[in-house]
């Protein structure tokens, strides 16, 4: 079969997907010098093409934007596909609509005027197989990290992007995606976009002006500080480890880590939120639904809950897309930004929906809620500020794959 007609059919068979995933996963060793993205390498690690446009009379969008810059974009080829899917009404991400999105990142990228856009290399060629056709002026650089489909290949790829001076990001996936990246860079640009289950940290922002926003400020057309504002974030500790929340941090009694599927509210006990937004889905309408937070608030909300028989009072909460359940809170209240309180076990500590640490009977954990988190850029504040300095004026003709013709337009 050949290979174009090989990779739609994961699209339409998911247990097919994921025999593919494992399949590389196994053979990653053994991919030829091409390597998955079908790209020429160019040494370890790295892949490097030059997507460009034919010679014309007009002057290039590069030789007319002299800065140049670099971003990087993040895809989580699993974010929006989980078995969550099963026990609620959330979407289906399908990877056809992220590579739809990439390549309208990079072609905004592009048109703000940054030269380069590095990507994550990964079995199933989410971003590699949406730059191949764009017909931009973009250097396109894939960074081989041995991808697997696990959280550990993100944070790897963020790693070599901050490294090699990446100076804005673009993020495909959810709360949990960024996190992971945030984990690894605390401080990172970002503008994250919703591909995820329960999102309350990405935005809803079309792709096309994601990427404008990103070269905007990784060309150095725009200030990082004149349009982004860091983040607040759960700062937790214990058992000698120290890790965090982007949105939220979560004890369950009764649960295990690792465990995929939604929040039981008979178990949860408490939540630490950085943003308590009622029109949101997850944990954090539970504490909006009662003392609004938003990302501009200078303070965090926790909610204590209990279960049926603890005589919390009832609260119907969206706790998944599509799924309403009764939370039984005990209490509420405001936690100041830098304030330090403890929470105890038992249970299973969850950051952004993900379930990763037991903790035995009375084990401490330390909690602080602070602003310094990663920078999200502010989309259409970057846009107004390119359209009051002129940014898009005088540019020349733009040429990509679909048109473009030398002359005025």
């Amino acid at each position: 079969m050949p290979p174009e007609r090989f990779d739609a059919l994961p699209e339409l068979f998911p247990a097919l997907s994921t025999l593919r995933h494992l399949h590389a996963c196994t053979h990653i060793d053994s991919l030829n010098s091409e390597g998955s993205a079908g790209l020429p390498s160019t040494g370890p690690g790295t892949a490097t093409v030059q997507l460009s446009r034919e010679p014309d009379n007009q002057v290039s969008m590069n030789a007319i934007n002299q800065a140049g810059g670099t971003v990087g974009i993040l895809v989580n080829p699993s974010s929006g596909r989980d078995v969550r899917r099963l026990a609620a009404r959330a979407q289906q991400q399908t990877l056809e609509a992220k590579r739809n999105q990439v390549s309208r990142i990079a072609v905004g990228v592009a048109a703000a005027g940054a030269r380069k856009v590095m990507v994550m290399r990964d079995p199933m060629r989410a971003a590699t197989a949406a730059l191949e056709p764009i017909g931009v002026d973009l250097e396109v650089e894939a960074l081989d990290v041995g991808a697997c489909l696990r959280p550990s290949d993100t944070q790897e790829a963020a790693r070599q992007m901050r490294a090699r001076g990446c100076g804005a990001l673009v993020v495909l996936g959810g709360d949990g995606t960024n996190r992971v990246i945030a984990e690894v860079w605390p401080d990172a640009p970002l503008v994250p976009i919703s591909t995820g289950t329960n999102n309350v940290f990405p935005n809803l922002v079309e792709a096309t002006m994601a990427g404008a926003a990103a070269g905007l400020v990784a060309s150095g057309r725009l200030t990082l500080e004149s349009v982004a504002r860091k983040t607040k974030v759960v700062r937790v500790e214990t058992q000698g480890r120290k890790t965090l929340g982007l949105i939220d941090a979560v004890r369950l009694e009764g649960d295990h880590a690792g465990n995929r599927m939604p929040f039981e509210p008979e178990q949860l006990r408490d939540i630490i939120l950085t943003r308590a937004e009622p029109a949101a889905i997850g944990m954090s309408p539970i504490g909006g639904l009662l003392m609004p937070c938003g990302a501009d608030d200078d303070f965090g909300v926790h909610v204590i809950c209990t279960d049926h028989a603890g005589g919390g009072r009832p609260l119907l909460a969206p706790i998944s897309p599509g799924l309403y359940r009764t939370v039984h809170v005990a209490e509420v209240r405001k936690v100041a930004l830098g304030e330090t309180f403890e929470i105890r076990g038992p249970g299973v500590l969850a950051f952004d929906g993900d379930r990763e640490i037991t903790l035995d009977a009375q084990e401490p954990v330390a909690l602080k809620i602070v602003r310094d988190g990663p920078q999200v850029l502010d989309v259409p504040l970057a846009m107004r500020q390119a359209a009051e300095q002129g940014l898009y004026l005088d540019r020349g003709t733009f040429k990509d794959s679909h048109g473009g013709a030398p002359g005025c337009c």
